[in-house]
């Protein structure tokens, strides 16, 4: 397992990147997993699904510098959370990627391989308003980093029932190769401002924030 990316975001915060080139067989040999743990990788289908659990969890390893047992478990809104250690993590994966943030403040990331599909299916996470300072020119990948940051905000908050559409709204900026996105999450008496930052990998965007 070669890590292809690492990032301190700051002294306590990074980030790191992943390109999954090994059989299933040969990273489940680098985890130690719990009873639990067995019988959700059985039922997993062979295939990206089974790599980019099990390529989260060892590259997850690999950042904590362990190879004890990691307890990783999942709450009950989907958010994975360690039991016995003091971090925060967020887990990420995109056909060939996978992508582990960690932070002592609530944390999240997202990667996605771009593809010209998200302009059809833009109207669904993004207001009329936002999709107004979309360029023309940078379309498909400035849409990606809209995808990415909402997905980052929503994967930091860590609560189910948040829509991209409705709660989580984007200021204006222009699309380079890398920078930062001002959010907001609203939803009932929640207000909070993040600050997302992104980056062009390869044919990739990855998005992530620190809460």
């Amino acid at each position: 397992m070669a890590i292809a990316y690492r990032q301190q975001v700051d002294d306590d915060t990074e980030f790191a990147i992943w390109k999954i080139e090994e059989e299933p067989e040969e990273l489940y040999k680098q985890l130690q997993l719990d009873e639990q743990e067995k019988a959700y990788y059985e039922q997993l289908k062979a295939g990206k699904r089974n790599l980019h659990w099990l390529g989260t969890r060892v590259l997850l390893r690999k950042m904590l510098k362990t190879d004890e047992y990691i307890d990783c478990k999942v709450d009950n809104h989907g958010k994975p959370y360690l039991v016995n250690l003091p971090y925060h993590i967020s887990l990420s994966h995109s056909f060939d990627y996978a992508a582990v943030m960690i932070g002592k403040a609530p944390v999240g990331i997202d990667i996605e391989q771009v593809k010209e599909k998200v302009e059809r299916i833009a109207h669904k996470f993004m207001r009329n308003e936002e999709l107004e300072f979309i360029s023309h020119q940078y379309k498909i990948p400035q849409l990606y980093v809209c995808w990415c940051a909402k997905e980052s905000v929503y994967k930091c908050f860590g609560q189910k029932e948040v829509s991209f559409l409705e709660n989580i709204l984007l200021e204006p900026f222009n699309f380079e190769g890398h920078g930062f996105v001002e959010a907001h999450l609203v939803k009932d008496d929640v207000n909070l401002h993040f600050e997302v930052n992104y980056m062009q990998y390869h044919d990739y965007m990855v998005g992530y924030v620190k809460g």
